[in-house]
């Protein structure tokens, strides 16, 4: 009795942590998010390398579409989520398509979209802080990092589509993936290794990498004229800190689900507390990130209350113009 009493007790702080956590992370998300997308949308169209080529334009553009993958990361999985593990929803046979087989497509697709726009956004910063001409002559033009979006979003599409073939509904109203061989896959390469392992090596390796590269800049004086390109970097290298910090948590149960398999009721209840805690801090990459370049940026900073004093000036056009209609016409 006792025992059950405090699994119960672990079950309703699981599902409080997700309601609270999860209701406000969309909020505050999808907020963000938007606002993600309004500057790097003008960034990617304005910004101009003073180094005679467009290649600052390259990560604002990764940025952009990272931004718009997290906002459908927040619209759907985060919600469903939220309907899983807060208000322990149960999956049936005539919602399966919309709430597992739809939910993990759009959750992994996008997921790897965002990371890997991330991996390659700090990448080309690394390439053009580099002091190696070969180095920087690799960062792509405008127009071809557009198609590299393009052809990655495709492919990752692609890649995701086993997801809506294999998962299915369990007798007790659980998502699953029917074919074992492909719950291995799965497991091994979609949660371990292209959700943790690969994106926190990379972004590890050439954070520290560009972190190096720009203490040599500042050394030799070379930097002033990049200063935006510098707080780039900088936003970048916060954004890999942050995913990393998140993602390990996540990768350890994946990790645990392989090693350890223990149907104990109380052991599960804490395992199930872990489980919740993990998933707050997954889905804190597509929520922070705007705060994150908020708050450390001041060119963000600055790019955010020029595009709200626009809208403000632009509504104050508008009602005038109306108004002076108003009086015409009288």
């Amino acid at each position: 009795m006792h025992y059950t009493q405090i699994n119960d007790r672990f079950n309703i702080i699981a599902n409080k942590l997700m309601i609270i956590f999860g209701l406000i992370m969309c909020i505050f998300g999808l907020i963000g998010n938007i606002l993600n997308i309004l500057i790097f949308s003008i960034w990617s169209r304005s910004r101009k390398n003073s180094n005679k080529c467009n290649q600052t334009n390259n990560s604002p553009l990764y940025l952009l579409a990272s931004s718009i993958a997290n906002l459908f990361i927040i619209t759907y999985p985060l919600l469903t989520r939220i309907m899983f593990d807060g208000y322990q929803y149960r999956v049936t046979q005539t919602n399966v398509f919309i709430l597992c087989k739809l939910r993990y497509y759009i959750l992994h697709t996008f997921d790897l979209i965002s990371l890997t726009c991330i991996c390659l956004a700090i990448f080309d910063r690394y390439l053009i802080s580099s002091r190696k001409v070969y180095l920087r002559e690799l960062s792509s033009t405008k127009k071809r990092t557009i198609i590299i979006i393009l052809f990655l979003i495709s492919l990752i599409g692609l890649h995701s589509i086993p997801l809506v073939i294999y998962y299915n509904v369990s007798n007790t109203g659980q998502c699953i993936i029917i074919s074992i061989i492909y719950s291995h896959y799965y497991l091994y390469i979609f949660q371990i290794c292209l959700h943790g392992i690969i994106p926190i090596v990379f972004l590890s390796i050439f954070g520290i990498l560009t972190i190096k590269q720009l203490k040599l800049l500042k050394e030799h004086n070379s930097y002033i004229h990049l200063n935006p390109d510098r707080q780039l970097s900088r936003m970048l290298l916060l954004m890999s800190i942050a995913i990393i910090l998140s993602s390990i948590p996540n990768c350890i149960e994946r990790i645990y689900d392989i090693i350890f398999v223990d149907n104990n009721i109380e052991h599960s209840s804490r395992f199930f507390l872990y489980h919740v805690i993990s998933s707050i801090l997954f889905y804190t990459n597509p929520v922070t990130s705007f705060y994150i370049f908020y708050i450390t940026t001041p060119n963000f900073r600055f790019q955010l209350r020029n595009l709200c004093q626009t809208n403000r000036h632009s509504d104050y056009l508008v009602s005038n113009q109306i108004h002076s209609r108003i009086l015409t016409k009288n």
